[in-house]
C-alpha cells in the first residue's frame, strides 16, 4: 500500500510471535560412565584434585605460530601422542586430544562394553566440536605446493571436515548406530545430551555415547583476539575489573542410557534430568542484553526435569570473563534463583574450552554432586556489583543434590543442562 504526503505509517508485522509452551517433563536417563581432560588434568580424579586444591591450569602462551600475549589452558604431551595404526589416517591434534580423553577413568572398555551388550548398531553416538580438526587444515595449508595443493600426506578429506572427530570415535569404539557431530560454538557438548535424549525416546538407539573435544589453534586464538575478548593475564569470570577470556582445550565423553524398568538403581547413579535449548539470535557475538534466549533454555531444562528454581543446589555458569556474556548471566541468576543456591564459573581453571565446555562443565557439575563439594571461581579477586549472592569465589562443602550446567554460543545458541544423584531424584 502507497503513503500518502503527510500520513502516519503503522508497520503490521506479517505474523504474530507465540512462543511455544514449556515442554514436558522427560524419564530421566542414567549417566553410566563419563570422564573429563583438560588443562587441569587428566580424568576425573586430577579434575576433582585441582578443583579442591584450586590449582589452575592456565599457562603463558606458547602455542601459537606468532607470538599472542594471553594465558592458555593447554593440554601437555598433544605433541607426542599417537593414535592406534588402524586409526593413524586420522592423525590431528584434536583426534590425539580425543584418544587421550577416551582412555580416561576406564572409559573406553566401558564404552565398549556397552556396545557388547546392546549390539553395534543399536549404540546412538553424538559429539560436539566447534573448530574439529582446523588446526591439522591450517597446517596443510602451511604446506602448499608451488601450484598451491596439499601435499599427498594432507589429501585426508576424513580430517579436514566438521564430521571428522565423529568419523573418528566411531571407528574407535566401532558403533554403527546414528553418529551426529554437532556445531554450534561453545553449547555444542551440552546439545549433544538433548539429541542423545531424543535419539533414545524414539527409540533409534537404546544407549548413546556422548562427548565433545575441541583443541587449540590458530583460528580460535587470533580470531577471539580480533573480537577483543582475550585477556593479556588469567581470565576472571565475573570479576568487577575482569578483561575477557582465556582459550584451552579440552576432551570428554559420558554414557547415557535408560533407567531400567524395575526403578532400582545404585542411589550414587548420575541422572540427566532435563535440558533445555534456544537460539535467540539477537547477535553474531553478543547475547540477547536481557539474558532472553538463556532464560528460555533455563526455562525448558527445568519444566522438562520437572523442578523449580530453589530446588537447584549448584550451578556451573558459562562465566567466559567477557564484559557483556558474564553481566547477562550474572543478572538472570540473580533474578531467578535464591540465594541459597551456589554459582560459580569454573574456567579459571581450564580455559574456555569452546566446543568442549559443554561436557567438561557437565563433568565438573557431576563430580560436585559425587563428592558434596561446590567450587568457587578461580582467580576472580572482587564480584561484579551486578553479581547476586548465589555467585560465589570461594569453594565450599555441600550437601549438592541437583545441578545446573550453562553452555552459551555465538548466534545466541543456548543450553542449560539438568543433573542429580539418583538419591535425589525429584
Amino acid at each position: 500500500m502507497r503513503r500518502h504526503e503527510g500520513e502516519t505509517y503503522t508497520p503490521r508485522p506479517y505474523f504474530s510471535l507465540r512462543l511455544p509452551r514449556l515442554p514436558t517433563r522427560i524419564a530421566p536417563l542414567a549417566i553410566t560412565a563419563f570422564t573429563a581432560t583438560s588443562a587441569a588434568g587428566r580424568g576425573r580424579e586430577a579434575l576433582a584434585r585441582a578443583l579442591r586444591t584450586r590449582t589452575g591450569g592456565l599457562i603463558d602462551n606458547a602455542f601459537s605460530s606468532v607470538p599472542l600475549t594471553c594465558k592458555i589452558g593447554r593440554v601437555g604431551g598433544l605433541e607426542d601422542a599417537t593414535l592406534p595404526a588402524a586409526t593413524a589416517a586420522f592423525d590431528s591434534r584434536n583426534h590425539r586430544l580425543a584418544w587421550i580423553g577416551l582412555n580416561q577413568d576406564g572409559f573406553l572398555d566401558g564404552a565398549r562394553a556397552v556396545v557388547e551388550r546392546y549390539g553395534a548398531s543399536r549404540i546412538a553416538l553424538v559429539l560436539g566440536t566447534s573448530t574439529s580438526s582446523i588446526g591439522e587444515t591450517e597446517r596443510a595449508y602451511r604446506q602448499l605446493d608451488a601450484q598451491g595443493h596439499f601435499p599427498s600426506s594432507q589429501c585426508r578429506p576424513q580430517v579436514h571436515q566438521p564430521h571428522a572427530l565423529g568419523m573418528f570415535v566411531q571407528r574407535v569404539l566401532g558403533v554403527a548406530g546414528p553418529c551426529l557431530t554437532l556445531a554450534t560454538a561453545c553449547s555444542s557438548s551440552a546439545k549433544v545430551f538433548a539429541s542423545a535424549e531424543r535419539l533414545l525416546r524414539a527409540g533409534f538407539a537404546d544407549a548413546a555415547i556422548v562427548g565433545g573435544v575441541d583443541t587449540l589453534c590458530d583460528s580460535v586464538l587470533f580470531g577471539f583476539n580480533s573480537l577483543e575478548l582475550v585477556s593479556n593475564e588469567a581470565c576472571r569470570p565475573f570479576d568487577a575489573n575482569r578483561r575477557g577470556l582465556s582459550l584451552g582445550e579440552a576432551a570428554g565423553f559420558a554414557i547415557l542410557e535408560r533407567l531400567p524398568q524395575s526403578g532400582k538403581i545404585h542411589k550414587s547413579t548420575m541422572l540427566l534430568l532435563g535440558y533445555g535449548e534456544s537460539s535467540d539470535a539477537h547477535h553474531m557475538s553478543a547475547p540477547h542484553p536481557l539474558g532472553l534466549g538463556a532464560e528460555r533454555a533455563l526455562d525448558d531444562a527445568l519444566a522438562r526435569a520437572g523442578l523449580r528454581t530453589e530446588q537447584v543446589d549448584y550451578i556451573n555458569l558459562h562465566g567466559t570473563a567477557s564484559r557483556q556474556n558474564d553481566t547477562v548471566e550474572a543478572a538472570l541468576i540473580a533474578r531467578r534463583f535464591p540465594a541459597t543456591v551456589r554459582a560459580s564459573s569454573t574456567k579459571g581453571w581450564t580455559g574456555h574450552t569452546l566446543g568442549a565446555a559443554g561436557i567438561l562443565e557437565a563433568a565438573i557439575a557431576l563430580i560436585a554432586l559425587e563428592q558434596g563439594f561446590a567450587p568457587g571461581t578461580l582467580n576472580t579477586r572482587e564480584l561484579d556489583p551486578v553479581c547476586g549472592p548465589q555467585i560465589r569465589i570461594d569453594n565450599s562443602e555441600a550437601n549438592l543434590r541437583i545441578a545446573l550446567s550453562n553452555s552459551f554460543g555465538f548466534g545466541g545458541n543456548n543450553c542449560c543442562l539438568a543433573l542429580a544423584c539418583a538419591e535425589s531424584r525429584a
